[in-house]
């Protein structure tokens, strides 16, 4: 196996778009790789290796020009967008050097549904053209209408499985105003192409009842980390379509960005409040299990996994160790998921 930690030829949420404005760049950290997001003046955002081939210096820090390159701030080295040097101003005519030859590293970067996902490859991959698109918000003209992103200081794996885990609401979550009788809870799973879905079924939680009275919602994972809540029904005799986001980001080995989007049709704009009163709060609670999840992973304790609450945990492990075998050796890539139910409590 690769020594890579991070799963590669994928596609990870790097930014929501309204983030990146036009003629502007900024340096963000990607599966421990520096990398610059920028959009030209023209509107299109690009994503490159965010060091200068020259002497280092972080090309973020420089200009975007008219002409849609970066000049870096060092020496005024200018790169398209593509990564391909466009001018060395030093030169005087007659050297051995051709600036056309020099690069540096562009990643592929796909903008749809309000976020920007960079493309990040298996070394050796680099220049290969992803053989997928990125995850598609399953509702028509999907914009953004709420999202809040938090820093957790913990590993990818420990950030997904986290919040993935089906029975831990009772206990990270409760409050006086927010109490969770555990009771049993019966679900069914089945396999998709790159991960698993929890198939559609009546919600449990009160909070759903704000949607009406026949709402019913699945859930969806898919490699790398990426989980979808589509929640539908009809509301005011009006069909509704709510679809949450939540995207694990790896910024380094010890660092994971999270971030919750949530897409639904302009009418329904008044849940807006229950969100952004409820949705920090809850992603807070995480965050904070994590890091005290921390404190005793310090000491590398050998973890257990058990039937049926810790299922979908086994499971994404097990994508992952077939997906990094996948990108390692080139041999298909076989979901190792069965069709099954579930039953825990929570």
């Amino acid at each position: 196996m690769a020594d890579d930690i991070f799963l590669r030829d994928l596609w990870y949420m790097a930014a929501q778009g309204a983030s990146v404005k036009r003629g502007a760049m900024r340096r963000t950290m990607l599966l421990g790789e520096p990398v610059l997001l920028g959009r030209t003046k023209a509107g299109e955002v690009f994503a490159l290796r965010d060091i200068c081939p020259h002497r280092g210096v972080p090309l973020s820090a420089g200009r975007i020009m008219d002409d849609a390159t970066v000049e870096c701030p060092y020496h005024g080295w200018r790169f398209k967008t593509e990564g391909q040097c466009a001018l060395i101003p030093s030169l005087v005519g007659g050297e051995a050097i051709d600036a056309a030859n020099i690069r540096v590293r562009s990643y592929p970067v796909r903008e749809q549904d309000g976020l920007v996902w960079v493309y990040m490859a298996a070394a050796g991959h680099e220049s290969a053209i992803p053989n997928a698109d990125p995850p598609r918000v399953p509702v028509p003209h999907a914009v953004p209408r709420w999202s809040v992103s938090q820093t957790f200081a913990c590993a990818i794996d420990h950030a997904v499985i986290g919040l993935m885990d089906p029975a831990h609401a009772p206990y990270v979550h409760g409050r006086w105003w927010w109490r969770v009788k555990p009771r049993v809870k019966e679900k069914r799973y089945a396999p998709l192409p790159m991960g698993f879905v929890m198939l559609r079924h009546a919600p449990t939680k009160t909070a759903y009842k704000l949607l009406g009275g026949d709402v019913s919602t699945e859930i969806t994972f898919e490699l790398p980390s990426i989980r979808f809540e589509n929640i539908t029904g009809t509301l005011f005799r009006r069909p509704l379509a709510v679809t949450g986001l939540t995207a694990c980001t790896p910024i380094d080995a010890q660092t994971t960005q999270v971030t919750q989007i949530f897409y639904w049709p302009r009418w329904l704009g008044f849940i807006r409040a229950f969100f952004w009163a409820m949705g920090p709060t809850f992603l807070s609670d995480d965050r904070r299990m994590v890091e005290l999840q921390r404190e005793g992973l310090k000491f590398d304790p050998r973890l257990m996994l058990i039937q049926d609450a810790d299922v979908p945990a086994m499971w994404y492990h097990r994508l992952k160790k077939a997906w990094a075998e996948h990108t390692e050796t080139g041999t298909p890539f076989v979901n190792p998921i069965s069709e099954r139910t579930l039953r825990w409590r929570s």
